[in-house]
């Protein structure tokens, strides 16, 4: 089978298209997927570049749809067939995958594979945030970075399902535009003013969350956000990895 292929860590130009061996036969409770669309996400781009370890060489991937074409023993959730879309475990840049049957969801026939490629775990990493690392409530202000992204704009809407009054930023008004459709209340254009002082001009006392998936070029600005005792949630390093952070610096 054909897959994407990372020798050495660098910039895209180290992904190559390379023969690989077909994955074995599956397991009890695997599932053999033959995919027709992989997910693209930022922590695929820190594998590749050695943000984060990755023991070489690599197939980068982390989801991905497709149609199932074997099925382990004890395996009853899915069938050979059906349409599915999957957690992968950075395998997805394939033609063929193997992955456990309770990271794999079943599709109606009505919804694309490339659209349930896109989704899953962008769609997972916002329930998470909005409902773990900090539960968004009725009455709450969050502040959501790059409110224009996949991620972004599923927090908006998340968001403002729990009750919460959302703001975001942008890099230009073309992405306010979108990132007001999907439902922020107020949007900030951080390349002509700053997050912080908007913030506080928005809601005085700064808000109750922050959500931050853009790292080491946000992170002061989102601490500077935050009213006391608001929480501070960093999930992405878009930017690059946050550096050490002094105690102080979050009294």
């Amino acid at each position: 089978m054909q897959a994407i292929i990372v020798g050495h860590v660098g910039g895209p130009e180290v992904m190559q298209l390379a023969e690989r061996p077909m994955p074995t036969p599956p397991g009890p409770g695997e599932v053999l997927v033959r995919n027709h669309f992989a997910g693209v996400n930022y922590i695929d781009t820190y594998f590749r570049s050695g943000l984060y370890p990755a023991q070489l060489p690599a197939t980068l991937g982390n989801e991905a749809s497709g149609i199932v074409s074997g099925i382990g023993p004890g395996v009853t959730e899915v069938q050979v067939g059906d349409h599915v879309v999957y957690l992968a475990s950075q395998d997805a840049y394939a033609q063929y995958a193997k992955t456990k049957a309770s990271r794999v969801v079943k599709l109606d026939t009505e919804l694309p594979l490339d659209t349930a490629a896109a989704v899953l775990l962008q769609g997972l990493t916002a329930h998470t945030l909005v409902t773990r690392a900090y539960a968004v409530s009725p009455g709450d202000w969050v502040l959501v970075h790059a409110g224009a992204g996949g991620t972004g704009r599923l927090l908006i809407q998340l968001c403002r399902h729990f009750g919460a009054t959302v703001i975001t930023t942008v890099s230009s008004e073309e992405k306010a535009q979108i990132a007001r459709a999907a439902g922020a209340h107020h949007t900030i254009i951080y390349t002509e003013e700053s997050v912080p002082d908007a913030v506080h001009k928005i809601v005085p006392e700064g808000v109750h969350a922050v959500f931050d998936g853009v790292g080491k070029a946000t992170f002061e600005g989102s601490l500077q956000s935050l009213r006391v005792e608001g929480s501070m949630v960093s999930f992405g390093n878009s930017s690059g990895a946050v550096p050490p952070v002094h105690l102080f610096e979050l009294s």
